[in-house]
């Protein structure tokens, strides 16, 4: 397991930071653009509020392999008369983590019809970025490359190509660029809105990652210096997609789905709040790996995996969690999956951990190219 994590798992610092260097140039000259181009003309008009915020594995330090793929909240600005009113949906439709965000008139001020669409705001946010695009490339004409894909319903991905010299930057970089409503607290509704409300576009989506980069701090901060629970995360990402070339449909394509890096990065936070936090010393990798695949094998058998913010009210109160997040409807992040789907990878999940060094010896490195039927 150290071998695999090390050999192609990790991701050297060095190539982070520069990936990460290119990626905030990029974005930042593509949001002053946008935002430069002034409001969504019509009576809701929308702009940039001109910063971005990144997300994700590739700046929480578990991003496994290459970091090719980075997350980036782009928060848009509402018009003066309106504000986000950040609430959970309970009449028909709502739960399972969508949100709906409603609009409210200042005093003074006409009160505006019903909601902001999540839908509407996704699509007039896609062809904003594409008008801005150009202004982009030619200011980075010298540094990289830049492309924009676009497909209907998802947010947009800029695609960073560095004219660099460097051997550790010459991949291009993918840049998913999600327009965002601040709550305020670190939270964001997001668009589109989870999968299982994708028909709904009026709803919005959570987004929790400031709460899930001051968590990980906070068991940094606490926990022992050589803690491996960042790693666990990437070993066990790493194995999910070596185990994926081994499966044959349908099961191979639910498996990602299920076993998703945010519902594995909900197990690794999960069981470090259990505490304490000594256990995850690196001298425990593989007790606390073994312990991560069991905790998802009993979720999986359960069919219940819960999200880590709605509705939890056991949070250390050093995050500093609204209140309204804690009185949430819990939401359980496997309700969208059948039994038998569960129940099949909870059982490929264990042979997978008892099969570890045969998956890892027969998919990865030069090998991984040749077929090879597992026991």
């Amino acid at each position: 397991l150290e071998r695999f994590h090390a050999r192609e798992l990790r991701v050297s610092p060095h190539v982070l930071g520069h990936s990460r260097a290119h990626v905030g140039r990029a974005v930042a000259e593509l949001v002053r653009a946008a935002k430069a181009q002034g409001l969504r003309p019509g009576p809701l008009a929308l702009s940039l509020r001109g910063d971005f915020v990144p997300v994700g594995s590739a700046y929480e330090q578990h991003q496994a392999r290459r970091p090719g793929r980075f997350d980036v909240l782009v928060p848009l600005r509402l018009p003066p008369p309106l504000e986000p009113r950040g609430a959970e949906e309970k009449e028909g439709g709502g739960g399972g983590g969508a949100f709906a965000c409603a609009l409210r008139a200042r005093r003074g001020a006409p009160e505006p019809p019903g909601r902001l669409s999540s839908a509407l705001v996704l699509r007039w946010f896609r062809g904003h970025l594409r008008r801005c695009l150009g202004a982009a490339r030619y200011r980075l004409r010298d540094g990289c490359r830049l492309s924009l894909s676009a497909p209907p319903g998802r947010p947009p991905t800029l695609l960073v190509a560095p004219r660099s010299d460097y051997v550790c930057c010459r991949g291009a970089m993918a840049v998913r660029l999600v327009p965002a409503v601040p709550l305020g607290h670190a939270l964001y509704l997001t668009a589109p809105p989870p999968p299982s409300h994708r028909g709904a576009e009026a709803l919005w989506g959570l987004d929790a990652s400031r709460l899930e980069q001051r968590l990980l701090g906070w068991a940094r901060e606490r926990g022992p210096a050589s803690s491996c629970h960042l790693k666990c995360l990437q070993i066990l990402k790493g194995l999910r997609d070596l185990r994926r070339r081994g499966l044959r449909e349908p099961l191979g394509s639910r498996w990602g789905l299920v076993l998703s890096s945010y519902a594995l990065k909900t197990a690794v936070l999960a069981l470090l709040l259990r505490g304490p936090l000594e256990r995850w010393d690196e001298r425990f990798l593989v007790e606390r790996l073994e312990e991560l695949v069991l905790f998802l094998r009993d979720s999986l058998r359960r069919r219940v995996l819960m999200h880590l913010f709605l509705g939890n009210a056991g949070l250390p109160e050093a995050l500093a969690v609204p209140r309204f997040l804690r009185e949430a409807a819990p939401v359980n992040l496997l309700a969208a999956f059948d039994a038998a789907t569960l129940d099949a990878v909870a059982f490929q999940l264990v042979d997978t951990w008892v099969w570890a060094p045969r998956i890892i010896a027969m998919y990865s490195g030069p090998r991984a190219a040749r077929p090879a039927n597992l026991p």
